[in-house]
């Protein structure tokens, strides 16, 4: 499977002699790859030359998709994922837990705050390659998650295209954990379940879905599915939404008042900020950055932190616009009379 993060790197004096090499002990599900590991396992001029290169990248596919499957919810959402050092310190897990091959489940697997299996995005972008898999392969068991995960994200998702509007899930909540896991019997997984807690017009994780449901109703022929990725692409594209920028709307952010909390810095530390910020037991986010407070859109954040109304902003993100792009080719590419 495909850790958290993998890292490797060496001295670069040619006469020194060390190397390191480092791997996560957590698996998200969102990190996973599995049309990755197909190219790597079966496409001649991608395979690795090493000796078992292409075979072991061929049990990291099936070994994925096993992933997939034994995390999904009995609504059809992907939970978080599972890891062999709990609490990152190898602490003894709750009893009782699930486990998948020797491994954990952990609802949020490395950071808490917020929870890594809280936003959606996760589930679009990792769903993604899963139907990019399925619409290249035919993959059966990339279906079978896929049938159950596509209706799920369909029956929380609304649009109206012609007003440039619409609603995709934004943050969720969940409760109970899988079964663990059995490879020839998988559970039902009926103790394991998701809550969509928010929702909004996010367009690179909107971007992310319609490619995701694009490529589901490319193979499986699922009309519904096809449609409302268009509905989705057109809604973005609709006037309200365009701007000289590119595709945005209208965000109302609470988190801005994560401005002023404060930052741990040792008692018997001190030190100063390349802008000359001081660092010091009672230094905050803001006090520490207060080259923020030179932005012109600043005083709608002060505001905010005085006790106003949250800031309202259009973010131009950059990996949003991409993906908006990237959608519109690929619905394009797919289906090419619309």
């Amino acid at each position: 499977m495909m850790s958290w993060y993998y890292a490797w790197g060496g001295a670069t004096d040619t006469s020194a002699g060390w190397a390191w090499r480092i791997g996560s002990s957590h698996d998200h599900f969102g990190y996973q790859n599995p049309m990755a590991a197909y190219a790597l396992a079966n496409v001649a001029d991608l395979k690795p030359k090493s000796a078992t290169g292409a075979t072991d990248w061929a049990g990291s596919l099936t070994r994925q998709l096993e992933f997939y499957r034994w995390l999904q919810s009995a609504e059809g959402g992907i939970a978080g994922g599972a890891t062999n050092s709990w609490a990152g310190r190898y602490a003894t897990p709750p009893s009782g837990s699930a486990t998948f091959y020797g491994m954990y489940y952990d609802v949020q697997p490395v950071y808490h705050d917020p929870p890594s299996n809280q936003w959606f995005g996760m589930q679009a972008w990792s769903m993604e390659r899963v139907a990019e898999l399925y619409d290249q392969t035919g993959n059966a068991a990339a279906k079978a998650v896929l049938d159950k995960w596509v209706p799920w994200a369909m029956a929380n998702t609304t649009v109206n295209a012609s007003a440039g509007t619409w609603q995709v899930p934004s943050d969720l909540s969940w409760s109970g954990q899988p079964d663990t896991w059995n490879a020839s019997s998988p559970g039902a997984n009926t103790g394991l379940h998701v809550t969509v807690t928010s929702k909004g017009q996010d367009v690179g994780v909107t971007a992310a879905l319609v490619k995701t449901l694009a490529h589901y109703a490319a193979k499986s022929g699922n009309t519904s599915a096809q449609t409302m990725a268009k509905n989705l692409l057109d809604a973005m594209w609709a006037t309200p939404n365009q701007d000289a920028k590119g595709i945005s709307t209208a965000e109302s952010r609470s988190d801005y008042n994560r401005f002023d909390d404060p930052v741990y810095v040792p008692s018997n530390f001190t030190g100063t900020m390349s802008n000359g910020d001081p660092i010091n037991s009672s230094s905050t986010f803001i006090g520490l950055r207060s080259w923020y407070k030179q932005d012109p859109a600043w005083p709608q954040v002060q505001s905010y932190l005085d006790g106003g109304s949250a800031p309202t902003f259009r973010y131009h993100r950059f990996w949003a616009q991409a993906d908006v792009a990237m959608a519109m080719a690929e619905y394009g590419r797919l289906f090419p009379n619309g």
